[in-house]
């Protein structure tokens, strides 16, 4: 009985021993804390935060918005006019389509990265920014959009009427190639032998 008791008071020793031995190391080890905010993380080269979007390469496609998982992004175009010049993308892609909407909700977004590979100009890209607290939810909407809504009606009205006007010109050139076609002489009645 007394072996077991003096046992039983060297394995406690020894397992606070250990115990400390962890601690101990902590003690003399340089700490890690920062002074957030005014020290910030250095974050890995790769990490997902905020969403941006360099309207000045986006083409309208809506690749990002169809990969996104949380449909977070809302993307609404206008088709150009012919006579519209609206340059080029810095990959060298001709810009086809007008963007006056292109929000992205950060409330519902995932971080996950998806809507950043299939865009074709590489115009999305996730930042480093990650703080970006609200106290309202709709302000977590970020509008990329460079047009304002006069803007945007405008150039639907003219996209609207160059659509009647192409519309016309496909029915009048039908009816006049189905004017101008052959008039076959009608087929004798079945049973008749000429």
């Amino acid at each position: 009985m007394k072996n077991s008791y003096f046992n039983d008071i060297g394995t406690a020793l020894w397992t606070i021993l250990v115990g400390m031995r962890i601690t101990w190391s902590h003690l003399f080890t340089r700490k890690v804390t920062i002074q957030y905010p005014k020290v910030k993380v250095d974050l890995p080269e790769r990490a997902r935060n905020r969403l941006y979007v360099n309207m000045d390469d986006c083409i309208g496609c809506d690749q990002c918005a169809k990969a996104c998982p949380v449909n977070c992004i809302a993307i609404e175009t206008i088709k150009a006019l012919p006579a519209d010049d609206l340059g080029t993308t810095s990959t060298g892609n001709k810009k086809r389509l007008w963007i006056p909407r292109f929000d992205i909700d950060i409330a519902k977004c995932c971080y996950c990265g998806l809507c950043v590979y299939p865009c074709p100009t590489e115009c999305i890209k996730m930042t480093d920014v990650y703080e970006f607290t609200e106290y309202n939810r709709e302000d977590l909407i970020y509008r990329f959009g460079t047009m304002t809504p006069e803007e945007s009606a405008a150039k639907r009205r003219e996209a609207d009427a160059y659509q009647k006007e192409q519309d016309a010109k496909k029915a009048a050139a039908a009816a006049a190639k189905k004017a101008a076609a052959p008039q076959a002489p009608p087929a004798p009645p079945a049973g008749i032998k000429e």
